[in-house]
């Protein structure tokens, strides 16, 4: 049985930092790619930032470059998105997905961890 487990959301000001961290199990991690999202009030869950299951390569929205960093461990089945200079924009549910390395579609998801940025 598959899981992806978020942590690390909370209530911080702008211009703060939060580091997200997601854990996943039943899985051979090191061969899937994994992928950050956010669904903000009202709107639709949108990419955030993504990295290969070798951690050679990471992606990242226009909206978050330069102050979003996703990167994993391997050897701890984790994957993190440190979140700096952050914006009330920013306030969304996010969710870390799971998509077999090569595929296009995110096959597990976790429940979502609250960040919510206050101005």
């Amino acid at each position: 049985q598959v899981q992806l487990v978020e942590s690390g959301g909370g209530l911080v000001q702008a211009g703060d930092s939060l580091t997200l961290s997601c854990a996943a199990s039943g899985l051979t991690f090191n061969r899937w790619d994994m992928g950050w999202f956010r669904q903000g009030p009202g709107k639709e869950r949108e990419y955030v930032a993504s990295i290969t299951f070798s951690g050679g390569s990471t992606w990242s929205a226009d909206s978050v470059k330069g102050r979003f960093t996703i990167s994993r461990d391997n050897t701890k089945n984790t994957v993190a998105l440190q979140m700096n200079s952050l914006k009330p924009e920013d306030t969304a549910v996010y969710y870390c997905g799971a998509r077999y390395g090569g595929r296009k579609t995110y096959e597990y998801w976790g429940q979502g961890t609250q960040v919510t940025v206050s101005s």
